[in-house]
Order: C-alpha cells, then sequence, then structure tokens
C-alpha cells in the first residue's frame, strides 16, 4: 500500500509549510486526485485517519478532491473529460490524444492556525 507512503511524505510536507509560516496547527488539508494517479482515494483517507495523531494535522480535515482525465486531441484539437472507460477522443474518436490532467496528486491547499 503505497498510500501510507504518499501520507507520511504529506504530513512532512504540512509540518514544513505549518512550520515556515509560524503556525501551531494545521485545520485543513485538500488534496487533488487524478482518476489515473493509482491512489486509491478511501486507502489514501484511511492512512491520513491512522497517521496524523500526534502530528500539527492531528485536528485537520482532510478533504480528497477527486480529477477526471482532461485530455487534448491532436486530431481534431479539442479538450474533453473523460469516463473511466474512454480512452479516445468522444468527439471525433480519434486516438491520438495528449493528457492534459488526471494523473498525478497534489496538495492544493492548507489552511493554518
Amino acid at each position: 500500500m503505497h498510500e501510507y507512503s504518499i501520507v507520511q511524505s504529506l504530513l512532512d510536507s504540512c509540518e514544513e509549510y505549518a512550520q515556515a509560516n509560524d503556525a501551531i496547527n494545521v485545520t485543513k488539508v485538500v488534496v487533488k486526485i487524478g482518476v489515473m494517479s493509482g491512489v486509491e482515494p478511501d486507502l489514501l483517507q484511511t492512512a491520513f485517519n491512522t497517521f496524523k495523531e500526534h502530528t500539527m494535522c492531528e485536528e485537520a480535515e482532510f478533504v480528497i478532491n477527486i480529477q477526471p482525465i482532461l485530455i487534448k486531441c491532436n486530431a481534431c484539437e479539442q479538450e474533453s473529460t473523460l469516463s473511466k472507460n474512454e480512452y479516445g477522443c468522444p468527439i471525433c474518436q480519434g486516438v491520438d490524444v495528449d493528457i492534459l490532467d488526471g494523473e498525478e496528486m497534489y496538495l492544493m491547499q492548507l489552511e493554518l492556525e
């Protein structure tokens, strides 16, 4: 389960930001998870709840925003959001596409106290 190592890194980053801004606690952590990131949101939530104890994030709300796959078709040059079962352009059915978003996980926002 790589979610545990991801959460440990996330908690370390939160504490670094909090200390750099003279905060005493982190009250909210917002992450964006792309559907193609390989990160399982439920496992990430469980890992965060488990490992946040005795950290600056102990009382923090953890918000996960799921990012669908965003592509740009190289044939028709249109941007589209894909469902999980699509792998080509839904407009022209082209398969030569560039993925613009939906493959990564990002720390989007921290609220500090």
